[in-house]
């Protein structure tokens, strides 16, 4: 509180050269007419337009005496207590009375409130009040949660058929697998079949029927009373059926995506890959996987150094391009992207060059670990905190470690395998930073440099790699409580100096070089089903590029691939 205002404050509490008296419900407040027209658009037409200059006593019908103690006290001290028991009658009177200050501070407690069970509540609570932003970010957590809220939600129960088409036919609905929306449909009719049932056909529609097995959704109709009594539904689930089978038929490609039941929605996270060694030189070329797509889509932007055998980190909303190679110099420079704004700053440099570095995030922090500085391999590491845009330097590896790869896990940072100048490595050690100190742990059964090292299903996965004679299409498995490696699945194309990331319960390689060229080559592995498969190529092949998972943003429609607009009459 300024000390004018905490001035203004004593006056209005000894009632001094106060001149209008609030009266609600039987209690009075004293106050001064010029602080409260500061703070409210509605006292400066009270007093200035809907009464006599010489009036002081003010009725105000339709609020408590508690909450116009409070609308007064914040229009004194710019601050108000919200509590569950008071948010909803606060934020009543704050937008009647259309004091700003008060509907932030409720949006930002409720916002803080969101849960999978009351944001539909929240959502529908603030579409009667002209205050969007706390409304689309209700909305926006429950298309993030959507799983969940429709799962075990007695919210969801509530909705209007107008308010569930709204959900569902949106882009940014986020769904592993499209039958989630067709059992909520389900769901949420069955609570009320006769009343519902009318607006099944129209729920459907907005269905990506494409995007799920035709069996499955055949049996769904067939075992569903509702669907099967209705001629619409009837009419609108065979001509689906046509039109899934004319798409499947099909090379399904982008230009597909006008389909409506084809169209697919948008991911909550997309993977990228940047720069890397293509051709005979680095590249600053970035391309983006949209995983519910399946498809890679570049992004065009030339303020990137083109940089090769570097590193990259998501954090706080932008990706960060750390170390690596130019062509000619080992970097020690760090890039960042803001991925909302599109633009790039030089943050402070790292301590050291650092090319063929280990980064990766832990508690807020990216770490730069190991690499070589045009003279020699490094066991040093550093962190950066970028509230603070300063690089420091933590405990030196055991091991001297070029052509890593590192990750982490239970608040642990692993790192594995590399080349200490003489020999490819199949040692790997763990760094602790409450202790700031690294342990060797259970060496791998594979010498491998230029080593993909991930974490995926509660395990440290080691990925291909070059073992001093050969590219390695082999995998192992690190598991922490036992400190033991396990060997896994092979992957189908042999590659070291490639990008790895986990994503959709996935975890991908990208690129790399196979031991004769650079790869544009990419596949995938699931651990549920125990083989590696195929994804779509990059459009470049590339080695010595890095990946990163990018999630939580509210643009994410502008890295992902396009998606028209669509309407019911597409369906028809």
């Amino acid at each position: 509180m300024s000390t004018s205002s905490s001035v203004y404050n004593e006056l209005r509490l000894k009632k001094q050269l106060c001149d209008a008296v609030i009266r609600v419900d039987n209690a009075e407040f004293h106050a001064h007419k010029v602080i409260l027209c500061n703070c409210s658009t509605y006292f400066r037409a009270l007093f200035n337009r809907w009464s006599s200059p010489d009036n002081r006593l003010y009725e105000i019908p339709n609020v408590s005496a508690e909450v116009m103690k409070l609308v007064i006290e914040f229009a004194y001290t710019n601050f108000v207590p919200v509590t569950h028991e008071n948010v909803q009658e606060l934020f009543v009177t704050a937008d009647r009375f259309n004091v700003m200050g008060i509907i932030e501070a409720c949006s930002d407690f409720l916002e803080e409130q969101l849960t999978p069970h009351n944001c539909i509540g929240i959502w529908r609570f603030t579409d009667s009040y002209y205050y969007p932003e706390i409304k689309n970010k209700a909305f926006r957590f429950l298309l993030n949660h959507f799983e969940e809220v429709a799962a075990t939600s007695e919210e969801f129960l509530l909705l209007s058929a107008q308010e569930l088409c709204k959900i569902i036919e949106s882009d940014q609905l986020i769904v592993k697998k499209e039958k989630t929306v067709f059992e909520a449909i389900l769901r949420w009719v069955s609570d009320s079949t006769e009343e519902r049932r009318e607006h099944i056909s129209l729920l459907l529609s907005k269905v990506r029927l494409a995007l799920m097995p035709p069996e499955y959704v055949m049996k769904s109709v067939d075992d569903n009373e509702v669907m099967k009594s209705s001629e619409e539904c009837r009419t609108l689930l065979r001509r689906a059926m046509e039109n899934m089978l004319d798409i499947r038929t099909k090379d399904l490609s982008s230009s597909d995506f006008c389909h409506p039941l084809a169209h697919p929605r948008l991911p909550a996270a997309v993977l990228f890959a940047i720069g890397g060694w293509s051709g005979h030189s680095p590249t600053n070329r970035i391309e983006v996987y949209d995983v519910c797509a399946d498809c890679w889509v570049e992004i065009c932007d030339n303020e990137l150094t083109p940089r090769a055998y570097h590193g990259t980190a998501f954090l706080n909303g932008s990706v960060y391009f750390v170390g690596g190679i130019d062509n000619i110099h080992q970097l020690s420079t760090v890039k960042r992207f803001d991925l909302d704004t599109h633009t790039w700053q030089e943050v402070a440099p790292m301590h050291s060059r650092r090319c063929y570095v280990c980064v990766t995030v832990l508690d807020g922090y990216i770490y730069a670990v190991g690499g070589h500085d045009g003279h020699n391999r490094l066991s040093t590491a550093e962190r950066y905190k970028p509230r603070t845009n300063q690089w420091t330097l933590i405990a030196s590896m055991n091991t001297q470690r070029s052509d890593a790869c590192c990750t982490t896990l239970h608040g642990k940072m692993y790192i594995c395998g590399g080349f200490n100048g003489n020999e490819c490595l199949l040692t790997a050690e763990s760094y602790i930073p409450e202790t700031n100190q690294w342990t060797m742990i259970a060496a791998m059964g594979n010498r491998r440099s230029g080593i993909g090292v991930i974490t995926y299903a509660g395990y440290v996965f080691a990925v291909g790699g070059f073992d001093g004679t050969t590219r390695l299409r082999t995998a192992e498995a690190y598991n922490p409580d036992t400190d033991t490696w396990s060997d896994m699945p092979s992957m189908v194309q042999r590659r070291s100096n490639f990008g790895i990331a986990v994503i959709d319960d996935r975890l991908f390689v990208v690129g790399g070089f196979n031991g004769f060229s650079t790869t544009v080559g990419v596949e995938s592995y699931n651990i549920g089903a125990d083989h590696w498969s195929y994804v779509p190529d990059m459009k470049i092949s590339r080695s010595g590029l890095s990946c990163c998972v990018v999630y939580g943003l509210t643009n994410i429609a502008e890295y992902a691939a396009p998606r028209p607009s669509l309407h019911v009459s597409d369906m028809e």
